[in-house]
């Protein structure tokens, strides 16, 4: 008889053990594609575009070189909403869910340089950081950028000056990871662990605040970031039923179902509502860290008046 109990005692905890490993999800598999489909679509905002966060450049190290992505009056304006005049929505992520199986992932996916005192993913060109606005030169700041999870991620100083990495996971409110980025030719690395179900990273550069960007964590490669115009494909998807997510900084995702047919192209449009965004307090900027009123004979090039940080290699004559 208690043999007997020792037998089902083994059976359950077998299948216990069984069920546990059945929970727990299995690794993406890369393979060839037969019949692959192809999601189409634009993300959208409409509403007033929220205004974009200001930093005064005295606060920060560097001034002299970091000033290229000034506006020309001694402040870095981080413009978070680029949208289009027909509403279309660039740097949203939209990414296929629950896919084990198909398209490798690119290679270097979670590479990063950092340029012109900015984050910038390893494939962008300098031609495109920049556009002309009104007559006026402005810096197009990358806001955001794709990871994996539990996967290196290595940043190239292509600057002449120190940055550092600051990985945040924002549902949580913690830093997961930092690394210096001195100068240098060789990439510095740190490993983004966050943790499981967590999909946001936030990278902030521990010199320069307003460096910063915002990253959607895949577990598969079927995913795209919409251009300036808000459109995105996805290729080579395996024929089948998916949740597609639709995400941007201070929005809530958007989730939609959609069939993709054997060699065909679906359509899918994603609309966001700007009066939905929704900034943390340490994010808004409803009060200027320098503030409108100040005195019009505070030079904020310089290190004159009660608002300068002096700083040596900040100090205009």
């Amino acid at each position: 008889m208690r043999k007997a109990v020792h037998v089902c005692e083994r059976m359950v905890l077998g299948v216990v053990i069984c069920l546990a490993w059945a929970s727990v999800a299995q690794p993406y598999e890369a393979g060839e594609v037969t019949n692959g489909g192809t999601i189409t679509g634009k993300v959208s905002l409409f509403g007033r575009i929220p205004e974009p966060r200001s930093f005064p450049m005295v606060l920060y190290a560097y001034g002299d070189f970091c000033k290229k992505i000034s506006n020309g009056d001694g402040l870095v304006l981080l413009r978070e909403f680029h949208v289009d005049g027909e509403g279309g929505l660039q740097d949203a992520v939209v990414a296929v869910q629950d896919v084990r199986r198909g398209k490798a992932f690119r290679y270097r996916d979670t590479d990063l340089v950092t340029m012109n005192c900015m984050f910038h993913p390893l494939e962008v060109p300098e031609s495109d950081q920049f556009e002309v606005r009104d007559g006026q030169l402005v810096h197009v700041h990358p806001l955001v950028t794709v990871m994996r999870n539990h996967v290196q991620l290595s940043v190239t100083n292509r600057d002449p000056v120190d940055h550092g990495a600051q990985v945040y996971q924002p549902e949580k409110g913690n830093r997961v990871l930092s690394f210096p980025i001195p100068v240098s030719l060789k990439a510095s690395t740190g490993y983004v662990d966050l943790e499981e179900g967590r999909q946001i990273a936030q990278i902030i550069c521990e010199t320069h605040e307003y460096m910063q960007t915002w990253a959607w964590i895949v577990d598969n490669p079927y995913f795209a970031k919409t251009k300036k115009n808000g459109m995105f494909t996805i290729e080579k998807l395996p024929p089948g039923t998916y949740k597609v997510t639709a995400w941007h900084p201070h929005m809530k995702r958007i989730e939609k179902m959609v069939t993709v047919p054997p060699d065909g192209t679906v359509s899918l449009d994603f609309e966001f509502d700007a009066a939905q965004v929704n900034r943390p307090i340490y994010e808004t900027q409803r009060q200027f860290r320098i503030m409108p009123e100040r005195d019009p004979m505070v030079d904020l090039k310089g290190c004159e008046g009660p608002y300068c940080v002096r700083r040596e290699h900040d100090h205009h004559e």
